[in-house]
């Protein structure tokens, strides 16, 4: 076993720690306050009736799905940023999550609010209505980007202006709702696991159990892809064939994601940066460390927000924003 996949094991393990001790901290945590021991008797069938109810119907499959969020937007900017060659890319910043933002929007709109049932059909329409924003968005970037070819900087500006279009749509039909699906829709684009449901993991797990996987396998790509388009040619790589399946995989992953909990901004940029301080910038343990760092901060902000203000609530992405804003200026002011 070499030193770097030692280093990837040790980082692996300490988060996977840190993540477990935050989940049984978050369980204890909330308007009602239940002990460890209580949650243990909740679990083997020993405990109260109302503490199982909040545990497994309530807060169980709320961070569930913040583990699984986290995963997927970390992973999704990671990809991003290896594709496009820039280290500020990211699905909030490249608009992305604009146009799953958008579509999301649509469906609200002139579905009157359906989204927000607790229909099983609507549970599973989400994320599709999320993910054909997203590849929206995606197609745009990359047509208005190409010009013999898609370069890492025309790629990210392109994406920073359908960014701004498509966030003034989504104003221009959040004016046009009714007050209740305005506050639904302006509260979602915040960021906020409003889906606390084990209808929603099921709806969002097979994303995660599938792209995830993907992208690891595709991981020896994307260290060639950082080498160059020449370079990457040079050794025998198709490079625009495999910039579109990786871009595919992002931008599925960033759609199922925002279609559950969102417009969580920033973590898909942060995740992956501190992945490649910690373990180096080779993806095959560059990205499982940002999935677990992304599940981390997402768990934790989670938990913040729903505890910070009790019995009030404060939307997750506004919590991440906070985290994530100061360290995206000071990659700023650093390049």
């Amino acid at each position: 076993m070499t030193n770097k996949t030692r280093k990837v094991m040790s980082v692996s393990m300490i988060l996977l720690l840190a993540i477990i001790t935050v989940f049984l901290i978050s369980l204890n945590m909330g308007t009602l306050k239940i002990p460890l021991a209580e949650v243990i008797k909740a679990f083997n069938g020993t405990g109260s009736e109302q503490n199982y109810t909040v545990l497994v119907h309530f807060r169980l499959p709320r961070m569930v799905i913040a583990i699984l969020i986290g995963a997927g937007i970390a992973v999704s900017g990671a990809i991003l940023q290896s594709v496009s060659r820039n280290a500020l890319a990211d699905p909030g910043i490249l608009g992305i999550n604009s146009g799953a933002g958008l579509a999301v929007v649509l469906y609200i709109f002139y579905f009157q609010g359906s989204s927000f049932s607790s229909g099983v059909l609507s549970v599973y329409i989400m994320p599709f209505a999320a993910l054909l924003g997203a590849f929206l968005a995606a197609f745009l970037i990359y047509t208005l980007a190409w010009k013999q070819g898609v370069t890492p900087i025309r790629l990210v500006l392109v994406g920073i202006g359908i960014n701004a279009a498509f966030a003034a749509l989504i104003i221009v039909f959040q004016l046009m709702m009714d007050p209740n699906n305005f506050m639904q829709a302006t509260i979602w684009l915040s960021g906020s696991i409003w889906g606390a449901s084990w209808e929603y993991v099921y709806a969002i797990l097979p994303w995660i159990l599938l792209l995830i996987p993907l992208a690891l396998y595709k991981s020896q790509n994307l260290n060639v892809l950082n080498l160059g388009d020449h370079t990457a040619t040079g050794l025998g790589v198709k490079v625009e064939r495999e910039r579109r399946t990786l871009l595919f995989i992002s931008v599925a992953l960033a759609g199922a994601c925002v279609a559950v909990g969102g417009g969580i901004a920033f973590l898909g940029l942060v995740a992956p940066h501190l992945a490649r301080k910690w373990v180096g910038p080779r993806h095959q343990g560059m990205l499982p460390v940002s999935a677990l760092i992304g599940a981390l901060v997402l768990l934790v902000a989670d938990m913040i927000g729903k505890n910070l203000m009790a019995p009030s609530e404060i939307p997750v992405g506004l919590v991440v924003s906070c985290l994530g804003a100061p360290y995206f200026i000071y990659l700023l002011i650093k390049d």
